[in-house]
């Protein structure tokens, strides 16, 4: 199975960018894994908050497969913990899904077209967070997750 992060906006600010791919590195000891950082729409500031949403949508979808897994990172989304994580990529690897592409919208969300299109919607929390903690979070429990289930020492319940 492969993991692909997908996320619309700026590529990874220094500051956070060798936590990122730390944990991505790490990933790929146990799954293939990449991310794909989407520019935003050029002059986002001149357009309707729906039509930029729409945009970056085509883009989006533009960019995965119809038999992909689309999981949508939205804090509307359910909560899972970090070995109900573990179990669900279990099932997801099990359920021979190829790519688990989990997907962190835009500064405004995403249209209603990728959440229709979405298979699950997951909520790291009912807290927002700014896009790279985001994904810094997101690499580190996908990463957790894949220890957990091969039983190592990173998570201590």
């Amino acid at each position: 199975m492969k993991f692909q992060f997908i996320n619309i906006g700026k590529p990874h600010e220094e500051a956070l960018k060798k936590a990122i791919d730390d944990f991505t590195k790490r990933i790929n000891n146990y799954y293939n894994a990449e991310w794909m950082v989407i520019q935003a729409v050029k002059n986002p500031a001149s357009l309707p908050e729906a039509e930029l949403k729409k945009q970056e949508g085509k883009i989006i979808l533009g960019k995965i497969a119809k038999d992909d897994f689309l999981i949508l990172l939205d804090e509307s989304g359910k909560q899972l913990s970090s070995v109900e994580l573990a179990n669900f990529i279990a099932q997801k690897t099990t359920a021979s899904i190829r790519s688990l592409i989990f997907l962190i919208g835009g500064a405004f969300g995403v249209s209603d077209e990728i959440k229709q299109r979405a298979n699950f919607t997951w909520s790291l929390s009912r807290l927002v967070f700014p896009h790279m903690l985001v994904r810094l979070i997101l690499a580190e429990q996908v990463y957790r997750a894949c220890t957990i289930l091969r039983n190592e020492k990173y998570h201590h319940p």
